[in-house]
């Protein structure tokens, strides 16, 4: 029977407690996700820090878990058929999660694949958007003295968060009443782009009322809270 010792990630990494998930991420935007949805959800586990700093990502072990390199990443002990799983990739991670507790994703079948919809929004339109906006504003891109790279990236983000000002309004939450892994997935990049990136000048972000709302909300969950944190910076 196949254990959480035979998953070479765990020679780099031991687990403390080898019944709980097992994560290894860094807290930021796409990390933090994981870390938040996992106490949202009040699921045991166990945090790694998976240091960039060091290149850990880079090493054999983080690599046999994930091959594409990035954080987050988790290892389930009580998988599927109560065997171990490991995945990679946020958005996968999340809709697992969710999946496993019953949690975070709409019973009804339309609205849990609209709620789908949205996160794969953030996916492939909020994170990469957002991301290139910190390279070309706080990042190596800063310097290049042609800013239409930077400006480019800019009006792209400006335009999704408009997007999302639209869905907001009368909506407490991206699918209404009820909170999902959408907004655990979407509200992380947009409080990085304004905070870590300070970007919210760029982005003329005091014209989404609506999104600087549910941005408020969302970091005032004790949850989100602790989830920002996890796992902590050595």
């Amino acid at each position: 029977m196949t254990t959480l010792a035979d998953f070479p990630i765990t020679k780099k990494w031991p687990a403390q407690f080898p019944e709980r998930i097992q994560l290894y991420s860094l807290p930021t935007p796409n990390g933090v996700k994981i870390s938040i949805a996992l106490e949202e959800l009040g699921l045991p586990y166990e945090a790694h820090l998976v240091s960039f700093d060091n290149n850990d990502q880079l090493s054999p072990e983080f690599l046999s878990l994930n091959p594409n390199n990035k954080i987050p990443a988790i290892l389930d002990p009580n998988g599927p058929d109560g065997k171990p799983l490991a995945l990679w990739e946020s958005g996968a991670i999340l809709i697992y999660l969710a999946a496993k507790s019953g949690q975070l994703l709409p019973a009804d079948l339309g609205q849990r694949y609209e709620t789908l919809q949205w996160l794969m929004f953030q996916m492939g339109g909020v994170g990469p958007m957002f991301g290139q906006v910190g390279f070309f504003h706080k990042f190596a891109g800063k310097d290049f003295e042609d800013k239409r790279p930077r400006d480019r990236y800019v009006a792209e983000a400006t335009r999704l968060l408009g997007v999302l000002e639209q869905r907001l309004q009368g909506r407490d939450w991206i699918m209404g009443e009820q909170y999902t892994i959408a907004d655990i997935a979407i509200f992380p990049w947009i409080r990085n782009l304004i905070g870590f990136y300070g970007a919210g000048e760029l982005v003329q972000f005091e014209r989404f009322p609506h999104v600087q709302r549910a941005l408020a909300a969302f970091i005032e969950r004790p949850a989100v809270a602790r989830g920002l944190d996890i796992p902590a910076r050595s």
